[in-house]
């Protein structure tokens, strides 16, 4: 008897091992990967291009600053023509840049931006006869004469800039202002400082885009709005009149160089995803 309890039991056992054996495994469980929140976080570099022409409202105006040999009243004078001079042409460069967002996702983004500028501005002197020139505050041998204008040949500009905008996620709208520089186009050392404002909208594409050729963490697209304002270069005037011909021929430096630039850019960017 107690060796047939012995059998059976050991059967048993037996019996639930193999059952137990030939029941399903059950799976691990998945690992969670959290997807990556993209962030405007890190530095960047790219190139842009895009077209440049004149925003002055006195694109036909020229100063003529008082006690000078063109104006010999107490108070400076204008000088307007008719069909002003304009400064427009082809625009492009690179620029280097760091962007800080302040919560991934969607949220504040602020970040600092350098770029420097070829330009292919130029236009070229013209003669006005005096029927198409007023002088206004003037006293002294500019009123009734012919005038020539300067022509100009801005070669380069740069900026740096602040930058201020709000992130939809991969979309960014921001603005923009700060310090200019550039050529007055009046010759070789017409270097001349002012300021710039603006704004754009910039997208970042997907880490495996076409075109990330630097296996940066990010490319982006943007297109944006700049207004550049480059001062005279001092009061004075070196225009000269030539009382034989009647007519005063004025210097570049005559007014301030103002100009907006539109233009399409393309960053890489490195650092958070």
């Amino acid at each position: 008897m107690k060796k047939l309890l012995t059998s059976f039991a050991a059967f048993t056992a037996l019996t639930a091992a193999a059952t137990a054996a030939d029941l399903p495994r059950r799976a691990a469980p998945p690992v969670f990967v959290p997807v990556p929140v993209f962030t405007w976080t890190g530095a960047y570099f790219g190139i842009n291009a895009g077209y440049g022409f004149d925003a002055g409202n006195d694109s036909n105006r020229y100063n003529l600053p008082a006690g000078s040999v063109l104006n010999s009243g107490a108070t400076d004078g204008v000088l307007s023509v008719g069909n002003g001079n304009s400064n427009e042409g082809f625009v492009g460069g690179g620029q280097v840049g760091y962007n800080y967002q302040f919560t991934p996702g969607s949220g504040l983004v602020v970040g600092l931006e350098a770029d420097a500028q070829y330009t292919d501005f130029s236009n070229r002197s013209r003669l006005y006869d005096a029927s198409a020139v007023s002088f206004t505050g003037v006293q002294g041998p500019a009123g009734g004469a012919d005038v020539r204008t300067p022509g100009r040949d801005m070669n380069f500009f740069g900026t740096v800039r602040g930058r201020v905008g709000y992130a939809f996620d991969r979309v960014l709208f921001y603005g923009t202002g700060g310090f200019a520089y550039g050529d007055g186009g009046t010759g070789r050392d017409d270097f001349r400082t002012g300021y710039t404002a603006g704004g754009g909208i910039e997208y970042a594409m997907p880490v495996d885009s076409f075109l990330n050729f630097f296996r940066s963490s990010a490319v982006t697209l943007k297109v944006e709005g700049l207004y550049v304002n480059l001062e005279q270069e001092g009061r004075g005037n070196r225009s000269v009149y030539n009382p034989a011909t009647n007519v005063l021929s004025l210097s570049p430096s005559a007014r301030e160089t103002e100009f907006a630039v539109v233009r399409a850019g393309l960053n890489y960017k490195f650092g958070s995803y």
